[in-house]
Order: C-alpha cells, then sequence, then structure tokens
C-alpha cells in the first residue's frame, strides 16, 4: 500500500532512539523527509546521516524542547530549508518517576518536559500546518488511563497529551488539519531494556510483563508502534481525528483476569 507521504516533511521529536528512532525510520521507508528534533547533537547528526544514506533525505535540529525560543527558532529553520511542515509527532519525553513527593518544583518541570513542550512545537508550527493541511500524532502512554505509581509528572503530562489531542483535533478541524494519539503500553526500548535490567531477576520479571500481556503474550515491538503512526500521519487515514489508538495487545482495557490468566 503506497501511504502518499513521499515528499512530506516530518518533524519527529526525539526521533533518533527508541520508538522515536522507529518513528523516523518507518517514515524515510515510504519517502517522507525526516526532520529529528533532539538534544545530543553527535547522536543526531549520525543518526540522520545514516538514514540519508540508507532511504533518503533526512535532518537534524538540536533542540532543547523545553526552551520555547529554542523551539521557535527550529521551526523557522525546518521552513527556511524545507519550505513546509506535513506532520509533525510529539515523541519526545521520559517516564521521570515525579511523584507526589517530589514537590511542585519537580512537578512543574516534569510537565515542561512531558506536555508544554508538545504546546509549544505546535503553537509555533500552527501557520505551516494550516498551509499544508498537517496533521499531529502525539505519542501517549498507558500511564495515562492505568496509573503507574510515584509518577505524578509523567501521567499528569500523558492525560494532558490525551486531553490536547481531541481538543487540538476540533479546534483544528476547519483548517483540515487531523490530530491523533498513538499509545504504547509494554515496548522494549533502551530505556526499558535498562529499567528491567534493574530488577532482581530480570528475565523472570520481562516473562511476568509478557504473560500479562493478552495478545500472544508478548511485548509490542517499536516497528508496530511506529508503522501505526506513520499510517494514522498518512492520507490512507484521511477521516480520522481525536483518535486515542491503544497499539498494546490488549494490556490496557481487556479485564485484569484476561492478562493474568495463562492461555
Amino acid at each position: 500500500m503506497d501511504l502518499q507521504v513521499e515528499g512530506k516533511v516530518a518533524i519527529v521529536t526525539g526521533g533518533n532512539k527508541g520508538i522515536g528512532e522507529g518513528i523516523s525510520r518507518a517514515f524515510a521507508e515510504e519517502g517522507a523527509i525526516v526532520v529529528v528534533f533532539g538534544r545530543n547533537r553527535d547522536e543526531g547528526e549520525a543518526f540522520v546521516g545514516d538514514l540519508s544514506r540508507e532511504r533518503g533525505k533526512a535532518s537534524f535540529r538540536f533542540v532543547e524542547m523545553t526552551d520555547e525560543e529554542n523551539v521557535k527558532i527550529a521551526v523557522a529553520s525546518v521552513l527556511e530549508e524545507f519550505g513546509r511542515i506535513d506532520i509533525i509527532v510529539n515523541n519526545a519525553g521520559v517516564n521521570d518517576g515525579v511523584g507526589l513527593d517530589a514537590g511542585l518544583e519537580a512537578f512543574r518541570e516534569s510537565l515542561e518536559r512531558n506536555l508544554t513542550q508538545c504546546y509549544s512545537l505546535v503553537h509555533h508550527s500552527l501557520e505551516a500546518l494550516k498551509a499544508s493541511h498537517g496533521c499531529i500524532v502525539n505519542i501517549g502512554s498507558k500511564v495515562a488511563e492505568t496509573g503507574q505509581g510515584g509518577t505524578s509528572g509523567y501521567a499528569a503530562s500523558k492525560g494532558g497529551i490525551n486531553g490536547l489531542t481531541r481538543e487540538w483535533a476540533l479546534d483544528l478541524a476547519g483548517d483540515g488539519i487531523r490530530v491523533n494519539c498513538v499509545i504504547p503500553a509494554e515496548v522494549m526500548t533502551p530505556l526499558y531494556e535498562r529499567w528491567i535490567s534493574t530488577q532482581p531477576d530480570p528475565e523472570e520479571s520481562l516473562e511476568a510483563i509478557r504473560q500479562s500481556i493478552p495478545l500472544k503474550r508478548r511485548m509490542t515491538t517499536i516497528q508496530e508502534i511506529a508503522d501505526t503512526v506513520v499510517f494514522v500521519a498518512s492520507p490512507r487515514s484521511s477521516h480520522t481525528t481525536g483518535q486515542i489508538l491503544y497499539v498494546d495487545g490488549g494490556y490496557t482495557h481487556f479485564d485484569r483476569r484476561c492478562t493474568i490468566e495463562q492461555e
């Protein structure tokens, strides 16, 4: 299936690691021009260099997403180089473990890292998105639905992402801009791998997690998340907006009995 994104300019925040890397590669494979926004210049430039050699045009912008002026300048530079912005993927963020005991300042900083920066990027890209009748895909988290414990900032931020997805979808429908959210649950990213390695018996812990996922008792792959993002961003999904899509093998919404009983 031709997803009809060839030549479209897609900004992917945090687009050179983990799920973001998978999303960037999936867009590039479909012929899109991928612009990665990231905080590590050396890693980001090396990644887009490889991506350009393998798949086609890609570019990197060194951006501290919590710095509004930095975001504004980066957006302007994308428009100067490519003349348009068609797709924004708000992927950057971190489950930073800011809980109730962390205090208000830490909570505010968590919101800046995980929520406010998404608003900032869309705000400064809005006229370009209106001109291209573009689309926005937010990357959420099951934590907004299930809770996790010990991560108030991240949970509030991802709940906010769900709210903004529907608010923006309504707000921007008249401009032909679609807004959707893709939510992973258990995906083996580098951060997840580091976390599982801290458990007393990593393999036993990982197997218990696998067994809690109803569909095939396995983790969701980065590729499965990326493929969903690209499809939802593509013209093949042209009448889909305001949707929160859980790509999680049934983990989030199935009855808990289904997540603990063996097949």
